[in-house]
C-alpha cells in the first residue's frame, strides 16, 4: 500500500532523519577517534616517562624525580616485595589497573613498568580526570546531536516550505477550481520549471476534456431533438389510428404496442439526457412518481416478450410507495430489470414486489452466481445464456441512473430455489 502522508511531511522527516543520523555518526566517530588517540598518547607518554625515570634513577639515585599528575616508585629486585602485591609480577610495559580502595571507591589508573639493570620502576598515571572529561565530552556530544537534530528539523521545515511552495500553490488552485466548478489557466501563474510543465499539462488536459464534454453535450442535444420529432409523429399518428371506427381488435393491439414502444423510446431519451448532464440529483422539477403504477405500466409493455412461454407475471404492492424522480427514469430502470427477468425465465413466475422503500423483481430462471452479481452491472457484460444481439449496456445504464438519484440497485441469487432477485432500494 502506498503511503498517504503528505509530500511535505515526508520531505521534512527525511531531512530531519538524515541530519540526526549524520550527527550521530559524527559523534560516534569523534568519540571513538578521541578515545583511541587519547589512549595511545597516554600509553606513549607513560612509556617515555618510565624510561626517563629509569635513566634518572641510574644517573642521580639520591635525587627523587618530580612529575605532574604522576607518581613514581623504584625498587630493586631484592626489595620488590615492598611493592603492592598486584604490581610485583607485572612485566615491562603499560598496564590498566582497576582496584577498589579501602573506602570502597573504584580507582582506575595506568601503570607503566620498566625492569632494567636490577631495578624495577613504576610510574602511575591517574585516569580518573580523563574519564570525567570523557563523560563531559559524551554529554556535550549528546546535547550537540539533539541540537543539530532540532536544527535539521527546523531547516527541513523551512526548506520544505520553500521547495514545495509551487506544488502547494498548484494543489490549492486545483482545489479552488473544484469548489468553483470552473477551471482557469494554471501555467501563467508558475515559472518555467517542472511545476510549470505540470501546470501546462493540466491546462492541456482540461482544454481537451472541456472540448470533449461540450461536443458530447451538443451531440446529446442534437440527437434528442432529432429523435423526439419522429417519435412525436409516430405517437400522434398512432393516436389518430386508434380513433378509427373500423379498427379491428388485432390491429388495435398492434397499434397499442407501437404506442408503448414509442413512449418507452421517449422515456429512454429523457433518461439518457439526464445521464449526459450528470446532475447530482437530476432535474426532478418536483415530480413525484408512484412506483407501483410505473411497475404496472412496464409489466404491460413487456408482456409481448412472454411469447407463449408458460410464464406468469405478478405485481404485489404491499404498501404505497412514491419517489421524487421523473417517471421516465424509473420506467427505464424497471424496463431493464423486468425485461431481463422475462428474457431469462423460460417457465414459472416473474413477481414484482413493491414496499418497504424498495422494489424487487423475483424470477424463477437459471439464476446467477454470487461472484457475478456485481460484474453484471459493468458495461458490455451479459449474463450466461444470453441470446440476441444485445450489447450488455442495460444494467450499466440502470446503475448510472440509480447513482444519479442516490438509489441502490443490486442483484443476488435466490436462496431457496433457482432464480435471481433484482432490487432497487430508494434513498
Amino acid at each position: 500500500m502506498q503511503s498517504r502522508r503528505k509530500l511535505r511531511f515526508r520531505l521534512v522527516l527525511s531531512f530531519a532523519l538524515f541530519g540526526f543520523g549524520l550527527s550521530v555518526l559524527f559523534a560516534v566517530a569523534s568519540l571513538y577517534v578521541r578515545a583511541k588517540v587519547e589512549d595511545q598518547l597516554v600509553n606513549d607518554t607513560l612509556q617515555d616517562e618510565v624510561n626517563n625515570l629509569n635513566k634518572q634513577v641510574h644517573e642521580n639515585p639520591n635525587q627523587p624525580p618530580k612529575f605532574d599528575m604522576l607518581k613514581a616508585w623504584t625498587w630493586s629486585d631484592r626489595t620488590i616485595y615492598k611493592a603492592p602485591l598486584a604490581w610485583q609480577d607485572l612485566g615491562s610495559g603499560v598496564h590498566d589497573i582497576v582496584e577498589t580502595d579501602p573506602s570502597g571507591r573504584i580507582r582506575h589508573y595506568k601503570l607503566a613498568v620498566e625492569r632494567k639493570d636490577g631495578l624495577v620502576n613504576f610510574l602511575r598515571y591517574d585516569v580518573s580526570r580523563e574519564e570525567l572529561g570523557r563523560r563531559q565530552l559524551l554529554t556535550s556530544v549528546i546535547v550537540a546531536v539533539f541540537v543539530f537534530g532540532l536544527l535539521s528539523l527546523a531547516i527541513g521545515l523551512w526548506l520544505s516550505r520553500k521547495v514545495l511552495k509551487p506544488v502547494t500553490s498548484l494543489a490549492q488552485r486545483i482545489r479552488d477550481f473544484r469548489k468553483a466548478g470552473k477551471a482557469e489557466p494554471l501555467a501563467q501563474h508558475f515559472a518555467d520549471d517542472e511545476v510549470g510543465e505540470l501546470a501546462q499539462a493540466l491546462d492541456d488536459y482540461s482544454a481537451r476534456l472541456t472540448a470533449m464534454v461540450e461536443r458530447d453535450r451538443e451531440f446529446n442535444s442534437d440527437v434528442s431533438h432529432e429523435l423526439r420529432t419522429p417519435l412525436a409523429v409516430i405517437a400522434s399518428t398512432t393516436e389518430l389510428l386508434q380513433g378509427s371506427p373500423d379498427l379491428t381488435p388485432k390491429l388495435a393491439e398492434r397499434l397499442k404496442r407501437i404506442e408503448r414502444a414509442s413512449r418507452q423510446a421517449t422515456e429512454l431519451i429523457e433518461a439518457l439526457l439526464l445521464l449526459s448532464r450528470a446532475e447530482r440529483r437530476g432535474p426532478t422539477r418536483g415530480e413525484t412518481t408512484e412506483v407501483a403504477k410505473v411497475a404496472a405500466d412496464v409489466i404491460e409493455s413487456q408482456r409481448p416478450q412472454v411469447r407463449g412461454k408458460p410464464l406468469e407475471i405478478e405485481l404485489e404492492a404491499r404498501e404505497p410507495l412514491s419517489v421524487n424522480a421523473p417517471a421516465s427514469v424509473l420506467s427505464v430502470a424497471l424496463t431493464n430489470l423486468i425485461g431481463n427477468a422475462i428474457k431469462y425465465t423460460l417457465e414459472g413466475t416473474v413477481r414484482v414486489e413493491v414496499g418497504a422503500g424498495r422494489i424487487e423483481v423475483i424470477d424463477t430462471g437459471p439464476g446467477i452466481k454470487p461472484e457475478d452479481a456485481e460484474r453484471l452491472f459493468q458495461r458490455g457484460v451479459r449474463g450466461e445464456g444470453a441470446g440476441g444481439s444485445g450489447a450488455g449496456l442495460g444494467l450499466a445504464i440502470v446503475r448510472r441512473l440509480c447513482e444519479l438519484y442516490g438509489w441502490e440497485v443490486s442483484m443476488r441469487p435466490r436462496a431457496d430455489t433457482n432464480g435471481a432477485i433484482a432490487s432497487i432500494v430508494f434513498a
